[in-house]
């Protein structure tokens, strides 16, 4: 019952701070995002070092005079891709340029995910792949981004090199070694949570044990957090899993037609670029569940248990939320002022 009511309080919380934000026009977001990215870079640079570890990790900071604590990740993604919308809408007279334009998007992306990444490399990739796709939405020149992946893709093999043949010159080299040996060979013995989450789905058929009902929720690490969507499977059945899925690209379909709608640009890239990052984030989470992708610590959003991460969650969706609510103000004032013309128009006949 703890757990229970705890996880009622957080999302009612959530919920409560999705109206509150949905019902701020979209356009501040853009000013709150300068001082926001610049923000972001010390409280990651503060977390690398002072921060809460769990995991061999400083990922969270605590919030003085409450006793919670949040991810600072969390915070930095909201910030980057709302800073990177503002910069895109900016620029588009010359987004081709490579010194008015890409220079100044891409050097924050790449200080905010360098800050990321040694305490959470899954996020800082996933973060910067969102920022790629906003960029090539934005119409970044693709000669300049072309660039950009083959430095990409020289880092990660340096980067892979380096974890494999010297993991203890970095910081959770080891871990990150291990994960990815594990997953490529199917090691039962060290994929242990692999293993138990492919126990919970080959055991679910298809309506599943029934609700409380699981027995891996036992043996599973993270069974309420970054393993959830197996134990949704073994409870639910494979249905649910399909329709958990579902409504996760009904969000993006959503999510996209918003943003092709919306007259103005930076709410365009405002809303792709959060639905992005809370789809890439699901799909990432389900793809560990079951055993396509390496294990990494990506809660489900809105499923998982969680704090802070919930909360920061429902402030992406009332930022959507909000570009969606302006539209439609704005579609109301149009009918409006054509339904006011028309009036005119018959009294002066």
């Amino acid at each position: 019952m703890y757990y229970l009511i705890k996880h009622a309080i957080i999302i009612g919380f959530g919920l409560l701070l999705m109206y509150m934000v949905h019902k701020v026009k979209y356009t501040y977001f853009s000013r709150i995002s300068q001082i926001a990215v610049w923000v972001a870079a010390p409280l990651l640079l503060y977390t690398l070092f002072k921060g809460i570890s769990a995991g061999e990790a400083n990922r969270w900071i605590g919030i003085p005079g409450t006793g919670l604590t949040f991810q600072t990740s969390d915070f930095a993604k909201l910030a980057l891709i709302a800073y990177v919308a503002r910069l895109l809408a900016a620029r588009q007279e010359n987004i081709k340029d490579f010194k008015t334009a890409f220079l100044p998007i891409i050097i924050p992306v790449g200080i905010v995910c360098a800050l990321i990444l040694p305490a959470n490399f899954s996020t800082a990739a996933l973060l910067f792949l969102t920022c790629l796709v906003l960029m090539f939405i934005g119409r970044v020149s693709l000669k300049y981004m072309g660039m950009l992946l083959a430095g990409c893709l020289l880092f990660v093999t340096v980067f892979a090199f380096v974890i494999i043949k010297y993991p203890d010159s970095l910081h959770r080299g080891r871990t990150w070694k291990a994960r990815i040996e594990n997953f490529r060979s199917g090691n039962s013995e060290e994929n242990y949570q692999a293993d138990q989450a492919k126990m919970a789905i080959g055991t679910s058929g298809m309506l599943g044990k029934g609700p409380g009902r699981s027995d891996q929720r036992n043996f599973l690490p993270q069974a309420s957090s970054d393993f959830i969507f197996a134990i949704l499977i073994e409870e639910w059945g494979v249905i649910a899993g399909a329709f958990t899925l579902f409504l996760y690209m009904i969000l993006l379909f959503r999510g996209v037609r918003i943003a092709s709608r919306t007259p103005k640009s930076f709410g365009s890239f405002l809303a792709i670029g959060l639905t992005f990052s809370l789809v890439f984030q699901a799909m990432i989470n389900m793809a560990v569940a079951v055993n396509l992708f390496p294990v990494t610590g990506q809660p489900l959003p809105l499923v998982s248990m969680g704090g802070t991460s919930i909360w920061f969650t429902s402030i992406a969706i009332g930022i959507i939320l909000s570009v969606s609510r302006d539209m439609d103000l704005q579609s109301k004032g149009t009918v409006k002022d054509i339904k006011k013309e028309k009036g005119d128009q018959l009294a002066a006949a």
